[in-house]
């Protein structure tokens, strides 16, 4: 009996130790923090509360399939671990969106305007501006890929400065009220944003399925993927549009959330491999896990001792280091 449940355990252990057990494995890990969050402690009237945390989850879901998917194919795009979205300014468009407003307008109208319009229009202003300076770099200037990756953190960093001069001028109390609309929160997401937020996440996600077996020739670099038959500019031009969508898109909903991606897209890695129909699903999940299992024992263990976006950028910033220090940065 004892041999059986040794053989049983080696073969249980070989199945995790396949990148599509491993996807498996996590994607049912995911499935039961999540149904633990919306079960456990729930109060007499329950109605409410469930619905409460199903926005929640719902929210944090989004973020993790749009920030995820984004980070894989990002770090894809530029052959580099380390790189992200966050980390290449497409945040810091956002958060100089914010302060703009606030600077020149005034808080009132952040705080009055209507929650899908706004979501609209920081929508279309962070996608189409990172679009249209990829599309102009990359394909009207045909210029190299790391040359517009050095110009995006250039103008990460600059769009970073403006906004951290624009807000030394304001008020204190402009300041307080941009400060709590431009930090990530993942328990107040506004109901009427996750259905075109998710409906959005998901159409771009799912444009990639053509060009799937194209995603994993980018991985092998540019002139590798060209000389294989790939249509290299088409495919990263399509590529950054999804990116800029769902990165948009995610910010939009619950706020910039920097090192985030950076966390679970080299954890998918290391569980499922490089081949994006597992690195993309994995990453998901993971992000799942993290998001909806972080908020579990913040709320049930530690009593909200704090936030949890403060809990992810920290081991973001960690996790970056280990990274840099390593060498595991390709």
């Amino acid at each position: 009996m004892t041999a059986t449940f040794l053989d049983g355990a080696r073969r249980a252990t070989r199945t995790l130790r396949h990148p599509s057990g491993a996807l498996v494995a996590l994607t049912a890990l995911a499935l039961a923090i999540v149904l633990l969050f919306l079960f456990t402690d729930l109060p007499g009237k329950w109605e409410y509360a469930l619905g409460l945390r199903s926005r929640t989850v719902a929210g944090m879901v989004i973020a993790a399939a749009a920030v995820g998917a984004a980070t894989v194919l990002f770090q894809t795009i530029t052959a580099n671990r380390i790189l992200t979205p966050g980390i290449m300014g497409f945040d810091a468009v956002f958060l100089a969106i914010q302060t703009l407003v606030a600077f020149a307008i005034g808080p009132a109208l952040l705080v009055s305007a209507p929650p899908l319009a706004s979501w609209l229009v920081e929508l279309v202003l962070m996608a189409g501006s990172v679009v249209l300076l990829y599309w102009w770099l990359f394909q009207r200037r045909r210029l190299d890929l790391h040359v517009i990756v050095l110009a995006g953190l250039v103008l990460g960093v600059l769009f970073r400065s403006v906004t951290a001069f624009l807000q030394r001028l304001l008020d204190p109390d402009t300041f307080a009220i941009l400060q709590n609309l431009t930090f990530a929160s993942f328990t107040a997401v506004d109901r009427e944003l996750l259905i075109p937020t998710g409906i959005l996440v998901a159409v771009a996600l799912a444009s990639l399925w053509p060009v799937r077996r194209e995603l994993d020739v980018l991985s092998l670099g540019e002139s590798a993927a060209i000389s294989l038959g790939v249509n290299h500019r088409r495919v990263v031009m399509h590529v950054v549009v999804v990116i800029a969508a769902t990165v948009a898109a995610s910010t939009a909903l619950v706020g910039p959330v920097t090192f985030f991606g950076l966390i679970v897209a080299n954890l998918a890695y290391g569980a499922a491999g490089h081949r994006h129909l597992r690195s993309i699903p994995a990453a998901i999940s993971i992000g799942v896990i993290a998001l909806v299992g972080g908020q579990l024992i913040l709320a049930r263990v530690l009593g909200f001792g704090t936030e949890l976006p403060i809990v992810i950028e920290f081991v973001g910033g960690l996790f970056f280091i280990v990274l840099v220090l390593t060498g595991r940065a390709r």
